[in-house]
């Protein structure tokens, strides 16, 4: 049957080693990698055929990926992070690509030629991999993300130049020309595609709409995506970057979060085959002969970009636990790394055993990826206990109103918004404590007054007055922020009752050991209060609705959940 065999044995496999991936309390990105190990060439047992067709499909789903990226990360969010993204993403890439060229002939016996390939492949980090990791953790509108994103598209137009200049490193002056050459070409394609994402698009597709066919809306979105990414690999430019910029310029648009839940399973299936071709290209018998040197590859990849990003990041001035997360984020090398690995060796600018090595640590990394991100939090908290910050550092921006008998509310996402909205009809002083850097002015701006930070900082909550608070309110979406930010609310004011959103059954009745006030799961309530208005419209009564209601409570989540 061909490559439909091969799909065949690698959605199996890759849901055999999401199910394992899921018990072990791994990212499912772990599993599918592993999966791939299984079913490549060099280990026994079933065996994907055309490896080939298999890596051409995963290109769609990298493209797939950030065109959905794009959808979520509206151009207002990217614009708060230009600074550090077009003049702090070039020193990083330079400065990473330095450290790299200089360990590789230090540490790892490289000449000077092949030492400035490794370089400049230590330098390029996964965007497939962060992608999906902030995707899965969905974070994807905190400015640790936004930050992390920015430098990725960075690093992803830089691929373009540094194909034409490494294979000419002793000549780098005559390779001037095709830089510029791809650099304007790239201008005019971005150029064009926002011309047609701004003025045709959302024409073409509120006309699709029109014949009310879902299905035919589904298609016209992945042909946006996919068109766009063809058109840049035309041009000689990235595939994935052509759909990621497609997909910011329509998330301007009405359409971004319809397009985005009819492209997500799509999206999440092609995105199984990249991680699984990635893990087929791992060589067991290579790591088994060369452990010692890889090791050592990794621990040097791991701890020069986290250290120089992190610090990078620091330096553009941000502060708390976006340095860490930055740096840790983007620790890994990524898919790009194989394009010029691959440029490399076919130009014969790598030998064997060095093109060998940098696969296995891409590969390695982006498996390690989930777990080094990970660790950011954990870290930072440490670090901060053992050094705290200066009184007086300005770490964020506080309300210039006097904070006194007021309702914090964390998160103005949708239901953060509607329950700020329904308190000051009711006439309540409201302070919203705000980590998305462009809502936050939005807030400001309107005249309300609001606190730019992450409510499960001590600092933030206290710059917000919670002593002085009458309530706070957690409407975050991520529940490690909501739990965190419940646990240190009781410990500074554990007077000030707590309400927080829960994203699942088991948190509700882990808010209420830690002593929140109420737990509320706003999906559930939503469907109870769809549920009492179909009872009343099928001829039961109020009182016996709401009895039924509380039942049903009870049994699901419990009393006042």
């Amino acid at each position: 049957m061909g490559i439909a065999a091969d799909f065949v044995l690698i959605v199996v496999a890759g849901l055999a080693g999401a199910v394992v991936a899921r018990l072990l309390r791994l990212p499912l990105l772990a599993g599918y990698i592993a999966a791939g190990v299984l079913v490549g060439p060099n280990t026994a047992g079933p065996t994907v055929s055309s490896i080939r067709d298999i890596e051409l499909l995963a290109e769609i789903g990298v493209a797939l990926l950030l065109f959905s990226l794009g959808l979520e990360i509206s151009i207002r969010d990217m614009l708060v992070v230009r600074r550090i993204a077009l003049i702090g993403g070039p020193i990083q890439i330079l400065g990473c690509g330095a450290f790299g060229w200089l360990a590789g002939q230090q540490i790892f016996s490289m000449s000077p030629a092949e030492a400035l390939w490794f370089g400049a492949m230590t330098a390029m980090s996964s965007t497939m991999v962060i992608v999906k990791i902030i995707d899965e953790r969905g974070v994807s509108r905190t400015l640790a993300s936004r930050v992390m994103v920015g430098m990725l598209v960075l690093q992803d137009l830089a691929v373009i130049p540094l194909l034409i200049l490494l294979p000419q490193a002793g000549a780098w002056s005559g390779a001037a020309g095709g830089v510029a050459r791809s650099l304007i070409l790239a201008a005019f394609l971005i150029a064009l595609v926002v011309l047609l994402g701004t003025r045709l698009l959302p024409w073409l597709l509120r006309r699709i709409l029109r014949w009310g066919s879902r299905e035919l809306f589904l298609v016209s979105v992945v042909a946006i995506g996919v068109g766009a990414g063809f058109a840049f690999h035309q041009a000689g430019l990235s595939f994935a970057l052509g759909a990621f910029i497609a997909g910011l310029i329509l998330s301007e648009s009405e359409f971004s979060h319809q397009a985005l839940s009819e492209l997500a399973p799509l999206r999440d299936i092609f995105g199984l085959l990249f991680f699984v071709s990635v893990g087929m290209l791992f060589d067991p018998a290579f790591v088994l002969r060369h452990t010692g040197q890889i090791l050592g590859g990794l621990l040097f990849i791991h701890l020069m970009k986290s250290l120089f990003i992190g610090l990078l990041a620091r330096s553009f001035g941000y502060v708390l636990m976006a340095p860490w997360i930055i740096g840790l984020g983007m620790a890994n090398i990524g898919e790009f790394s194989f394009v010029l690995a691959r440029a490399g060796i076919r130009g014969g600018f790598l030998s064997k055993e060095t093109y060998d090595f940098v696969l296995t640590c891409t590969i390695l990394s982006m498996g390690l990826a989930p777990v080094t991100a990970g660790l950011a939090l954990p870290l930072g908290r440490w670090w901060r206990r053992r050094f705290p910050p200066p009184k007086h550092a300005p770490l964020f921006e506080t309300p210039r109103e006097l904070l006194r008998d007021h309702i914090l509310v964390a998160g103005y996402g949708r239901t953060g918004r509607a329950v700020a909205g329904v308190l000051r009809a009711a006439g309540l002083r409201v302070v919203v404590i705000e980590l998305n850097h462009a809502i936050f002015n939005d807030i400001r701006a309107g005249g309300a007054p609001a606190l730019w930070g992450d409510a499960s900082s001590e600092d933030i909550l206290r710059a917000a007055g919670l002593k002085n608070a009458r309530l706070l309110i957690l409407t975050v979406p991520d529940a490690g922020v909501v739990r965190l930010a419940a646990e240190r609310a009781r410990s500074l004011a554990p007077h000030v009752p707590v309400i927080a959103r829960a994203a699942h059954v088991r948190l509700v009745e882990e808010l209420r050991r830690m002593g929140a006030a109420s737990a509320v799961l706003p999906e559930f309530e939503g469907g109870m209060e769809m549920a009492r208005q179909a009872m009343l419209r099928s001829g039961i009564g109020a009182g016996r609705a709401e009895e039924i209601i509380l039942q049903v409570k009870e049994r699901y989540v419990g009393e006042g959940g």
